[in-house]
């Protein structure tokens, strides 16, 4: 079973940090849907930060979605948290 998404941080070139309730912490490429739908909105950075935690997923404000289980699965594991990632990238 996916565990649930406790945070998400949204990084530079359009990845997102996301840290699971296990613990993990995961970082998802999301250029890959920018060209696709309803999520061409992405390509705005300001848009992209206004992501939020739903149940199961994280959503924006014009309900594109990505779930738990495609960021977990797709996401590349990471060593480091998300917070010093974001610190190591200034």
């Amino acid at each position: 079973m996916t565990p649930q998404i406790a945070k998400v941080t949204v990084m530079p070139e359009y990845k997102l940090c996301v840290r699971f309730g296990n613990g993990e912490s995961r970082l998802f490429d999301v250029r890959p849907y920018l060209n696709k739908g309803v999520f061409k909105e992405l390509k705005n950075e300001s848009y992209l930060k206004k992501v939020r935690i739903i149940s199961g997923g994280v959503e924006w404000p014009h309900e594109q979605d990505l779930s738990a289980d495609t960021l977990y699965y797709r996401g590349i594991s990471l060593k480091k948290t998300c917070k010093a990632l974001h610190k190591s990238k200034r």
